[in-house]
């Protein structure tokens, strides 16, 4: 199924543009795409393209963290025992890595522990038997990563027990605050550190940074984790800009350098010749390290992580190939079923939104079937399994709708939720699923545009074929890493035509052709699973939303549109 989209080119101040092409001396294309990232004059454009570690704030401006770094250092100073402890995906078992790492390079790991919980028996963030572990093996600090921000009565109990706990946490809070010895959150009130979208492991090495230069340490004592924190931004889809772009940019330049073993094992075992790219982490790395919580205990991805033996490292690293290749599996069978039930009840097709409820299906995989059902139906989806007495989840949106707050409008029906704008988790009743469907049903479609359930395609710019050369393709590779914020560039390019004879379907399901515009100029594309707009391709002029990518075969690089989706020139 081809899904219908709308095309939308981004606005951009012409003015700009042409101060902008002025200054730099490039082509206005290019100049277009800096402006709609708010990149609008020669410096800007400096920091964005040579991005350098100066750029890092002072991680001294969070609030919180002058406390969280003198409770530590009075810690360690009376040889107290400290738990690190973290959620179980990719952000917070490398934010436990990275810390506990830290740690025990200065401190003494007799005196350290790391708590992962268990996705099955105790659910998201801090839980009452990480707790009472804590307190019946005598820490008496525990620092939360990637979590604590939303547990205020689990925090109020560990002060119970005498155990101080450090929230290290980037989830939005709610307006009533856990009793934490302190909080280190951007999004919290009164916080006057400038960038607000780190992810749960960069605020874990905003932590290690302060301590590192509290103690007087040199600065790799903390940048050896760049690798690490990059892995974090790239598996979070946080936002790729301020912060988090210097983070990635340099944490991508060592996973190439001088990796993490853990992170060349992996690169290893997934067969991965090239050099790394954000997208590779995303889809290579993140996968494996998410299957080890998805499937069986999060422990071994930070395990993983720590291990410093190459056999140890790999034999680790088998186990999270085989926990991704059974998530796969289960993955692609729980989709298929719930697009059945989508398909064989026409009440569930008409619907705004999709909220499936199965006791059966693997909790592990709920929110990677929540994608692939948004990406096919296009709407706001929550797809549910029963586990430990309760119905729980995960929801995903469509562009431009938040979630949280439509699940924060259906709370009285919920005992538990949290996330972000465009993903979220929940847990209630298992009697109260029907209620919350309708209740969610019915304040979706009071709240959501009409054009939302519609997919956008955002354009940057619009360029001719003629325009794509290598020295302008050079320019676009230096606008990596891309993600969220700044998505690698889209083009359109209009009144394009085949040459005949060098289209085809391929696999019976994607389209390879050759276009030109009448001026000589050809250029090759591929338009994946769009063997449905094929005569488009046949019957004449027609328009293509396209990224430019290289392509290489037997040994040869060349230039490549992939192409997005094709509409009739009109």
């Amino acid at each position: 199924m081809v899904m219908e989209k709308r095309w939308k080119i981004k606005a951009a101040d012409e003015k700009q543009i042409n101060s902008l092409q002025n200054q730099l001396q490039i082509h206005p294309a290019l100049c277009r795409l800096l402006v709609v990232r708010g990149i609008v004059d020669f410096e800007s454009a400096k920091r964005f393209f040579r991005p350098t570690l100066d750029m890092l704030h002072d991680p001294f401006l969070m609030k919180g963290m002058d406390q969280a770094v003198q409770r530590i250092s009075q810690a360690i100073a009376s040889h107290e025992k400290i738990m690190v402890y973290g959620d179980y995906d990719v952000d917070g078992t490398t934010a436990v890595a990275v810390v506990y790492d830290f740690f025990r390079k200065n401190y003494t790991e007799e005196n350290l522990c790391f708590y992962i919980p268990h996705r099955y028996r105790e659910g998201y963030g801090i839980s009452k038997q990480g707790i009472d572990f804590a307190h019946e093996q005598g820490y008496s600090l525990v620092i939360t990563l990637d979590c604590g921000i939303k547990s205020a009565e689990l925090i109020a109990y560990a002060r119970t027990k005498n155990i101080d706990v450090i929230v290290c946490d980037h989830h939005m809070p709610d307006n009533d605050l856990p009793p934490a010895f302190a909080i280190l959150n951007p999004k919290q009130p009164n916080c006057l550190y400038p960038y607000k979208e780190l992810s749960g492991c960069g605020i874990g090495f905003k932590l290690i940074s302060a301590l590192a230069q509290h103690w007087q340490l040199e600065k790799n004592s903390y940048l050896c984790y760049l690798d690490l924190v990059a892995t974090s931004i790239a598996a979070d889809i946080v936002p790729m800009d301020g912060e988090n772009r210097v983070l990635a940019f340099y944490g991508i330049e060592k996973a190439n350098q001088n990796p993490a073993l853990s992170i060349q094992v992996l690169k290893e075992i997934a067969l991965v010749t090239k050099p790394l790219t954000i997208s590779d982490l995303v889809f290579v790395i993140g996968p494996r390290v998410n299957a080890a919580g998805r499937m069986d205990d999060a422990r071994k991805a930070v395990e993983l992580f720590l291990e410093t033996d190459l056999d140890k490292i790999r034999n680790l690293a088998a186990q999270l190939q085989s926990d991704n290749h059974e998530r796969k599996e289960i993955d692609k069978s729980i989709t298929e079923e719930a697009k059945q039930l989508i398909e064989n009840n026409v009440h569930l097709r008409e619907r705004s939104t999709t909220v499936l409820y199965q006791e059966h299906w693997h909790k592990g995989v709920v929110g990677i079937v929540a994608s692939r059902l948004l990406d096919y139906y296009y709407r706001p989806t929550i797809i549910l399994t029963h586990a430990n007495g309760k119905a729980t989840g995960s929801a995903r949106s469509v562009h431009g709708f938040n979630i949280y707050e439509a699940l924060h409008a259906c709370k009285d029906l919920l005992e538990n939720y949290g996330g972000h704008f465009y993903a979220a988790g929940m847990t209630l009743s298992p009697d109260k699923v029907e209620a919350f469907s309708e209740r969610f049903e019915m304040v979706v479609k009071e709240t959501i545009s009409p054009h939302a359930l519609i997919p956008e395609l955002e354009i940057d710019a619009e360029i001719r074929l003629s325009d794509i050369k290598p020295k302008f393709y050079n320019i676009i590779r230096q606008f990596e890493p891309f993600g969220p914020t700044n998505l690698r560039p889209v083009f359109i390019t209009r009144g394009v035509t085949n040459f005949k004879g060098y289209s085809q379907v391929v696999k019976n399901k994607h389209i390879k052709f050759v276009v030109h515009q009448g001026d000589g100029i050809a250029m090759e594309g591929i338009g994946f699973a769009m063997h449905e707009r094929y005569p488009i391709v046949l019957d004449g002029a027609f328009d293509m939303v396209y990224t430019i990518e290289e392509n290489e075969y037997n040994g040869n690089t060349r230039l490549q549109l992939k192409v997005l989706d094709i509409r009739p020139t009109t």
